[in-house]
């Protein structure tokens, strides 16, 4: 049995950058030994619905035609993945904003504003600049995958999805 889109897979993943450093798994022990242990996690194999956009293109491409056991190493370059970063997504904002809610910004940090959560890129004496961008945009991703379930789409379902 082969993963085909609208099929629901569960898999398990280790997610990394070129340099190898491990910045996310479904595996609670390799989360651990690389010290990105999250406690209000719950580790294990994540479920999607492939060929619907649920997870990013170049995985989602990836998962198709895999079987049950099968293991794969995926090599994604941003633009399957979460894309380049886009220079409209950083602004400054007074640092006013930020002592008038008791906020001391520190680069490096992630806030939530209006507009959603930013890192803070920069802090100057009169603006602080905020990066909307996806933490991984710009850079190029390896999961490693293994499939461990396959639910196969019904065939009522199939046809709504088919473009």
């Amino acid at each position: 049995m082969k993963v085909e889109v609208g099929d629901f897979v569960v898999f398990n993943y280790i997610g990394r950058f070129e340099d190898g450093e491990i910045f996310d798994t479904s595996y609670e022990d390799i989360a651990k030994e690389n010290e990105i242990y999250v406690e209000e996690r719950e580790y294990g194999p994540l479920g999607v619905n492939v060929g619907v956009g649920e997870i990013i293109p170049g995985l989602d491409e990836a998962l198709i035609g895999m079987g049950i056991g099968e293991k794969k190493t995926i090599t994604i370059p941003p633009e399957k993945g979460y894309g380049m970063p886009n220079p409209e997504l950083i602004i400054e904002v007074p640092i006013a904003d930020f002592s008038s809610v008791g906020i001391e910004p520190i680069e490096g940090m992630y806030v939530m504003t209006d507009s959603g959560i930013a890192k803070i890129a920069k802090v100057g004496s009169d603006n602080v600049t905020l990066d909307f961008n996806h933490p991984l945009a710009g850079k190029t991703l390896v999961f490693e995958v293994e499939i461990v379930d396959i639910q196969k789409v019904k065939e009522s379902e199939a046809s709504d999805l088919e473009v």
